[in-house]
């Protein structure tokens, strides 16, 4: 099995579905690696090497160890009530989402949701927002008025490897940006 599909399961793991292998999350979404590496290993092949590797391979910085990495965690994207111990931080002037274009009547509706997440995923970046965009179908990026967000008392915090998080943005905050790229072909 490829360390990247490795990445995808422990993902759905950490994430979502530490039952999948029989272990449980503390708190803080730590597991024991001991005890991940046992119970992928009913099914498939892997060593603290190769969680090693993908820990620090991973062009999303999805995972972090304990010091003594005896301890892993998934940094964001939990769907199963965890606390990560994100730090609440002020956010910059403008942030991004990227979304299929499909999704934009419901958002202007609704706002943006965490939809099974704990969180809203959010970027700094135009680009970042459009490659998420375009995992879902034709992108569409929406910039949020983050400082006027923050300034009507929402919070916001950053994961250790650069997502910007909040509970949810309504649609009062959001802005279409109108200056899309056309698709490469």
């Amino acid at each position: 099995m490829s360390l990247t599909r490795l990445s995808k399961f422990i993902s759905l793991i950490l994430r979502h579905q530490p039952q999948a292998i029989g272990i449980t999350l503390d708190e803080h979404g730590w597991a024991d690696v001991e005890e991940l590496l046992e119970g992928i290993n009913k099914t498939r092949y892997i060593d603290m090497e190769m969680l090693e590797e993908i820990v620090r391979s991973d062009e999303k910085q999805r995972y972090s160890f304990s010091e003594n990495k005896a301890l892993i965690r998934a940094n964001q994207g939990h769907s199963v009530p965890v606390d990560v111990e994100l730090p609440q931080v002020e956010p910059p002037s403008l942030l991004f989402h990227g979304t299929a274009e499909r999704s934009l009547s419901a958002i202007n509706r609704e706002g943006l949701l965490p939809m099974g997440r704990l969180y809203v995923h959010l970027s700094d970046n135009v680009e970042t927002a459009r490659k998420v965009g375009s995992r879902h179908g034709k992108p569409a990026i929406l910039q949020i008025d983050s400082r006027r967000m923050a300034g009507d008392g929402t919070l916001f915090f950053r994961s250790v490897n650069g997502v910007w998080l909040t509970k949810k943005v309504p649609p009062e905050y959001l802005t279409l940006c109108l200056d899309q790229p056309e698709e490469e072909n």
